[in-house]
């Protein structure tokens, strides 16, 4: 199979090449810039576009597959010519279905926690022997893919995301996977630049709950009240299993679950990621893991990349770094936190860096989300603005929409630094929140500077 990529270098998109380089697929692509790690791991692989920019004289008739990544606009010179020649186009969650359209496909969906309850869920499976088929949004320790394309699993295990699928299809991602097993773990808004309203939002996840086929599982939060509105629109004869936060215990830094009356130590911690745990757990029993294979294996989960991820600690101070930049994320991430860790001071820094997050019409739903930090910084970049094209922001519409009087607010990331720096580091944590990377902050070496 010959396959090309526009836009080969997004963090998707780099992967399923990968995957079906593994396939032996003949793979070219093309970009305007590619940035590490993507950069380093398809030249590995002999991937990577010796030139960057687009090329129409690489779109020609023995090409079996056109993937049109997200980055790629609807001009964009090579997608003209292959709609002007008749080249079979895909989108990347059209493709990822069309190689697993004979398997059972587990679609997991949410705002938040989807990707880490797909890490728990592969991470299982692989302790359990259970092979198959991914795509999960993060890099997870022991995998060295974000997708897996295989011939002989029979399970295909699917992150769902409700972004749009690409310029040409305006459907959300997980309205493609079409789901055997479905799970819902929140509800929150988000990409109001795509859903202008709530409403609109969760109609996208009434949708997705309807797609689920007769006989079919559809597995959801019982404690989230948006979650439990969407699930009435799922069809009469779907089997539906609803979960709970189950009670866990922290003691001296250490949180644990009972287990047939034991208590099992974990390393992961936080109500959210209890709450995921579980969602997990009823998903590995849909495709057959019984309860004490999945605690076994559960116990050695370690979290995803960039989901409260421990970077640096000592004996009175540990720096993490999260995903957390939508609402709903934020809170529960900074609560999870001070639960782990009580005695100690929390510093709370969050990026504005998504669409959303620096939309002046939106800062409105982050009010009181950082009320539990002990010290809240939010930063910001003007240039984010500009390139995302919104109106410039000012410290007072930040501070004003946060509603927290005391919150420090930076649109200078060397200013933000050496007020960090500035601090005192004993018995104080330092989460580090964003989508981003805080104007490419060397977060490792600040972690050594505050600890040392």
């Amino acid at each position: 199979m010959n396959v090309h990529f526009i836009a080969i270098g997004g963090s998707a998109m780099h992967n399923l090449a990968i995957a079906l380089h593994k396939k032996a697929y003949n793979i070219s692509g093309s970009d305007d810039e590619i940035f590490d790690p993507a950069k380093t791991r398809l030249e590995k692989l002999g991937l990577l576009p010796t030139s960057m920019g687009w090329f129409p004289e690489k779109i020609h008739d023995k090409l079996d597959a056109i993937i049109l990544g997200m980055h790629a606009k609807a001009d964009n010179p090579e997608l003209l010519k292959a709609r002007e020649m008749g080249l079979k186009i895909y989108s990347y969650p059209e493709y990822l279905y069309e190689q697993s359209k004979d398997k059972v496909r587990v679609v997991i969906g949410g705002s938040h926690g989807k990707t880490t309850i797909t890490a728990m869920v592969l991470h299982v499976l692989r302790c359990s022997g259970i092979e198959s088929d991914y795509m999960v949004g993060a890099q997870l320790e022991g995998f060295d893919v974000m997708v897996k394309l295989s011939e002989n699993a029979r399970f295909m295990v699917i992150e769902g995301d409700e972004y749009l699928t690409s310029a040409l299809d305006r459907r959300p991602k997980f309205h493609v996977y079409q789901p055997d097993i479905a799970l819902i773990s929140g509800i929150a808004w988000d990409h109001v630049n795509v859903f202008p309203t709530f409403e609109n939002y969760l109609e996208q996840f009434r949708i997705f709950a309807k797609m689920v086929p007769e006989k079919g599982s559809l597995i959801y939060c019982e404690e989230d009240e948006n979650v439990v509105q969407v699930i009435k629109s799922a069809n009469a004869d779907v089997l539906l299993f609803p979960y709970k936060t189950p009670d866990y215990l922290i003691n001296r830094g250490i949180t644990s679950i009972d287990v047939s009356g034991k208590r099992m130590a974990l390393k992961i911690f936080g109500h959210h990621n209890m709450q995921n745990l579980e969602g997990a757990r009823l998903i590995c029993e849909s495709i057959g893991v019984d309860k004490e294979m999945f605690y076994n294996s559960i116990r050695t989960f370690g979290g995803a990349s960039k989901r409260l991820e421990l970077v640096a600690a000592n004996q009175t101070c540990s720096v993490f770094k999260d995903f957390a930049h939508s609402p709903s994320k934020l809170k529960a991430t900074i609560q999870a936190v001070n639960e782990q860790f009580p005695e100690r001071h929390l510093i709370a820094c969050m990026e504005l860096h998504t669409y959303s997050s620096l939309n002046i019409n939106f800062l409105e739903e982050y009010k009181h989300t950082m009320d539990l930090a002990n010290t809240a910084v939010i930063y910001y970049s003007n240039h984010a603005l500009e390139l995302k094209r919104l109106s410039l922001l000012s410290v007072d519409d930040v501070s004003k929409a946060f509603g927290k009087n005391d919150l420090l607010v930076f649109n200078d990331i060397e200013i933000l630094e050496k007020f960090l720096l500035s601090q005192t580091w004993k018995n104080t944590n330092l989460l580090m929140m964003s989508s981003g990377n805080f104007e490419n902050l060397n977060l490792k070496q600040l972690s050594e500077n505050i600890l040392s």
